[in-house]
């Protein structure tokens, strides 16, 4: 079973991706701020990281950028999906790694696992 770390603070919005995430056969790991992040990407076999940029106390941005100076974990791929839409963040993004950015107004929580599915196969 896949495993998936859920980086969201809206924990409604969490709960929900979770929730279609879980049925859809994912094993689920929830954080709701970048300091739970870093302390859970941490665990063994994640396999794709679905990552709100903002955050509470640090944003998604510097998340990526610590995930990708870390050695033991520098590879997972890192889904965006937030409510930020402008060419910039999608830009910034990309260039720290970002496998796929989904706006969230945009996409509904089946596309969000068709866009896992596809990037859990490469």
């Amino acid at each position: 079973m896949k495993k998936i770390l859920i980086i969201e603070d809206d924990l409604f919005l969490q709960g929900l991706e979770a929730s279609k995430l879980t049925k859809s056969g994912y094993e689920i790991i929830t954080a709701k701020d970048g300091t739970e992040a870093m302390e859970k990407i941490q665990e063994p076999g994640i396999d794709l990281v679905l990552l709100d940029l903002i955050l509470p106390d640090f944003n998604g941005f510097e998340i990526m950028k610590k995930i990708r100076e870390t050695e033991s974990v520098k590879n997972i791929p890192i889904l965006v999906f937030s409510n930020l839409s402008e060419e910039k963040d999608v830009e910034q993004a990309k260039a720290l790694g970002s496998i796929d950015f989904m706006v969230k107004s945009n996409f509904t929580l089946d596309e969000l696992v068709m866009h896992i599915e596809t990037a859990l196969k490469k």
